[in-house]
Formats: C-alpha cells, structure tokens, sequence
C-alpha cells in the first residue's frame, strides 16, 4: 500500500492529563476503514482536507497510514512533514462511550496533521461527561512522532488492507470480486472464533487425521499388519489423492461462500464432498453453558420472603390463644336504681389451640452423577432448591393452604398451621363481592374495591394490613377508566391508597383457591391481614434442620430438609377474605 507518512491516531493505556484513559479496542471497528486527513481538525471545508489515512488497530492503538491529495493544501502540508516541521497526528471523535475513569467506544470522523511542539504527551483537549456510559465528543492528542515513508510498504501482516469503500491493496482485485479477506470481514465474532477453532483442532486431533488415512488406502503403509500415519489432513504434503488436502483455494471458496450460505459452517459443510472433509461437524466447538448451574422454572415467588419475615415467630411450638367476649349485652356496665337488685356481669371466655406438624423436602443423588458433574456445586445447588421450596410451602399455607385434598398423605394439616382464607369468622372476616351474573370485569373490579373500602370497618387487626391478591385482580384495577377514558389508577401505590391498605402483593398460587362464605365456597379474590398478628411457632429456635445419608446398597447420596411448627392467626378480625359473590343466571 502506497502512503506518505504513518504515525500512531491513538495510544492505548495511557493515562490522559484529564485522568481519562483509552482502552484497548476503543476503536476496533474502524480497522481498516479511510478516514479523511485534515489540518489542526478543520474539517467544517472540503478545502482543508489534505488527503486520507488508512486506519490499522493495534494492541498499542490505533495507527494511521496517510497520503496526501495533489491539492495545494496537501502538497504543502507533504513539504511541512518531510522537512519536520509537523511531526504529530491527533484524531477527532465522537459517540464516546465512558465509563468511570475509561473509554471504552467511540467513532474516529478524522485524523489531523497538529503542532506537537504545542501538545506535548498524550491528552484529550475536550469536557467529556462523566458518569457510567455518557456520550460526547473530543479531540484526542498522542505526542508520538510520525514516521514518513516513500515505498510500497505493507503496513502489518494483515496484508492488503482495504477499506469499506472497496480500495485495492498492491495486488489488482477487481471490483466486483471479493477476496478471502472481505469474506472473512463480513463475519460475525462467533464464526470467526469457528474458523480459529477449526484451524487449531484440526492441527492437535490426530484421530481425526487416522481417520482420514484409514479411508485412503493409497497413504497407508502395512508393516507387519500395523497402520502408520503419513500425514496429515492439514497439511500441505503432496499425496495420491489431493482431494484429502485442504488447498489455499478450497478454503478461499470456502470463506467465499460462507456469506451466501449464511455461516461458515454450512458452507464448510455444502463443500464437504467436494474437499474431503468427512465428519465436519467434529472440527466444531462443543456448545457452551450460559446458565450454570441451571436456571429454575418455578411460579412466582416474591410473596414468599414477604410472608416468612412479616409472620410473628415464637420459640415455642404449642400455640393457645385467649379472648374474652365482652361484646354481649350481659357484659355491659348498667345503671342502678334504689331498691333494685344489682346483677353480675357475664362474659364468655373463647380459646383455641394450635399443635405444630412437620414439613420436609427429600432429595437423592447417585454419588456417580456427584462426582462427575463438575461444572459447578451440585449438591449446593440442590441443597438451595430444596430450601426455596419448603419456604414457599410453608407461606402457601398461611395464606390459602397447600391445595392438596383432605385425603392425601402429603397434606399439611389445616389444624396446625391455620390458612388464613379460610380461617374461623372470629379470625378472619369474610367479605363477599356481589355482582350479578353477567358482570364484565371492569364491573368485578368496580364491586371489589367497594367492597374491600366498606370492609375495611371490620378489621380489627395491628396497624395497616396488606392486601394479598392476584395479579388479574390487579391488572383489572389498574384498568378501570372513568367517563372521560382516563384511567382512574395509573399506579399500584395509587390503587393501595385507595383501598387503605399498606401494600399490594401479588400471589399466584391464590389463583382457583377458594374460602367459605356462610358455608357456601366461593372464588378467593383478596386477603387483607396484617402479618404480625399471624404467629408461627417453634421449639429450639424454628431452626431448619438438613440430613444427609449414604446408601451403600445403591451408591446414593439421600438429603431431608424439614422442619415442625404450628402457626395460627391469634387476634381476633385480624383478617379479611374478599370472595366473589356472582348471583346464579
């Protein structure tokens, strides 16, 4: 390639006098691109353009092949180069992509002949605004010397550079054909990192190159019945059958038409026949994990830490809760009147007691599979998933139960720790949703927030309850529009004012359960319950115990996670269950 002078654009690593610093591959993209050559960074005339300079990137920076036009301006400034009177390149930038301290991306517009005398070291002459990722422009300055050049001169070996704009190198490549270099350009990070792959496995698997000789007779040589290897399939050694070489311009047409083909791989493939590359898809790199260890696929379950901390833990696991009634007329106080008989008061005592069960998780790992898998900590990541979802079973059960029958062996019993849904009147309020038959959902969502409004005179809990709900319900609130088409509530915390209520919680385990409403079961809607007024109790802390057993007979690793409590609301209308009323058609 034919220039009049290099020098290096850009430096990388260099700390500037502002503090900023270049990162490598800062400009990665303009390798090999044509960047205009101005004077001093006036590119606002087409007057001031001295000529253009090829862009090279480097582990160093990015340097900048130049050659001058034959306008006035260039020759001048080619005299002023060759008698040393400019020895500094500077780049103008723009699209800067910082990051703390580094820039890490931007757009090279041009490069400018400057006075080194006058901008000594490496700086950037701009205001770029900090803070992660922020954008601006500057005028970069290096302080290194140029280099001037009066030959053909390949710049590195990448040979025959060339630009977006199809320039030609010392050999003549005629326009409308591309060389191995343009395919190659053309593909993206992943097939370029196949070829690598390709070149560097087909040179280190030497099965692959026994195979190859075992089905060409014609490079094996018997001794004593014994096979011996001749070559190999990669390299340039003269055999009987040339098609198990492959040539410089196999690969050109290759590369070629891997653009036509859409990757590499179907193109190495399309010319397997044809080239003698049997079983292609061993020269290409094994598939690689992007989520190890494994991502799980589970229900939702941001309510659940929600549920475990806003419950009231205490260290004991029999739980008795005691209330007088002195709602009844009975229990009033009363006025006297000379000579009357004054009565006793009467109240009635109620107590409920809760006894704990047990919850347990049981996993088994053949110690085989323990050992081998060895991308990451298998039995941790079991141990984790076996803790997620005994917490969660355990908050299903507060609020609505675990869904199981009343039969099944796996049931946790109702009578130890108290759903809240469907807990006794005394406990939990239910308040029905009445609507008619054929109510929309707007109309649903209109009754709902009414109800849980009135309703709000009937909790008689600790402090602002939380509302648990579904995300239906919500998303319908949130739909609801007034005459106008406006929406009424454009916000979930708009919508939690409303309702009177702390926060809105989203479960969707609530979704299809159900709670008795005058003995008669009805769509759960909404749970309203403060959970301090909820106590889950324990003995020995609560503590979660984990068991782990070898099985000898079986080489099986057995783990048990498990735990015994008791939970039970202990205040009374501490909660309240919304249940849609819909009449009969």
């Amino acid at each position: 390639m034919k220039y009049d002078f290099s020098g290096w654009a850009t430096k990388n690593n260099i700390k500037c006098s502002d503090g900023r610093t270049i990162l490598k591959d800062a400009f990665k993209q303009h390798d090999g691109q044509t960047v205009p050559l101005v004077w001093n960074h006036q590119h606002n005339e087409s007057a001031n353009v001295l000529g253009h300079a090829v862009l090279e990137n480097r582990d160093e920076g990015v340097y900048a092949y130049c050659t001058f036009n034959d306008t006035e301006a260039g020759k001048n400034a080619k005299l002023l180069v060759e008698h040393g009177d400019v020895t500094a390149l500077s780049i103008y930038a723009n699209q800067l992509k910082q990051k703390g301290s580094n820039v890490m991306h931007g757009t090279i517009r041009e490069v400018s002949l400057v006075l080194a005398g006058a901008n000594p070291g490496a700086f950037i002459d701009s205001v770029i605004r900090h803070g992660e990722f922020c954008e601006d422009e500057a005028v970069i300055y290096t302080g290194e010397e140029l280099t001037l050049e009066h030959a053909d001169h390949k710049p590195s070996d990448k040979e025959d550079k060339v630009d977006e704009k199809g320039k030609k190198g010392d050999d003549e490549v005629d326009n409308n054909e591309k060389t191995i270099q343009d395919v190659f350009d053309t593909l993206n990070e992943e097939q370029k990192n196949v070829v690598y792959a390709l070149i560097g496995q087909a040179l280190e698997d030497k099965s692959m190159a026994q195979s190859a000789i075992e089905e060409n007779e014609n490079n094996i040589e018997e001794d004593g019945g014994e096979q011996e290897m001749k070559h190999n399939v990669f390299e340039g050694r003269e055999t009987e059958n040339n098609n198990d070489v492959l040539s410089h311009d196999a690969m050109e047409t290759i590369l070629k038409d891997a653009k036509r083909y859409g990757s590499l791989k179907e193109s190495f493939l399309a010319h397997a026949e044809s080239y003698g590359i049997k079983d292609i898809e061993w020269l290409f790199p094994d598939a690689k994990n992007v989520n190890m260890p494994p991502d799980f696929i589970k229900r939702d379950d941001s309510y659940v830490q929600k549920v475990m901390r806003g419950v009231h833990h205490v260290p004991f696991s029999r739980i008795k809760s005691m209330h007088a009634d002195i709602t009844a007329d009975e229990a009033r106080a009363k006025g006297y009147m000379k000579g009357k008989r004054k009565k006793e008061e009467v109240f009635t005592l109620l107590k409920r007691t809760t006894t704990p069960t047990t919850i347990y998780k049981k996993q088994k790992l053949d110690r085989d599979d323990v050992v081998d898998i060895t991308d990451f900590d298998v039995v941790a990541w079991l141990k984790m998933e076996m803790r997620m979802m005994l917490d969660e079973e355990i908050a299903r059960a507060i609020l609505v139960g675990d869904g199981r029958l009343a039969d099944s062996d796996d049931k946790i019993n109702e009578t130890c720790i108290r759903p809240i849904s469907t807990d006794d009147d005394l406990y939990c309020v239910k308040a029905p949703v009445a609507v008619a038959a054929a109510a929309t959902e707007d109309d649903i969502a209109k009754a709902f927030i009414k109800t849980v409004i009135k309703s709000r005179k009937e909790y008689k809990g600790s402090g602002s309850p939380t509302l648990f709900t579904t995300e239906d319900v919500i998303t319908n609130c949130l739909l609801l529009e007034d005459k106008n088409g406006r929406v009424i509530y454009d916000t979930v915390d708009k919508l939690a004012t409303a309702l009177r209520v702390k926060e809105i919680v989203a479960v969707e385990v609530m979704e299809g359960a159900k709670t008795k409403v005058a003995t008669v079961e009805k769509p759960l809607m909404a749970i309203m319950v403060n959970l301090v007024d909820y106590y889950v109790g324990a003995d020995k802390g609560g503590a979660v115990n984990m068991f782990d057993d070898f099985d000898i007979d079986y080489n099986q690793q057995k783990y048990l996670m498990e735990t015994r409590c008791s939970g039970a609301l202990v205040k009374p209308y501490s909660a309240v269950a919304v249940a849609l009323d819909k009449a009969e058609a």
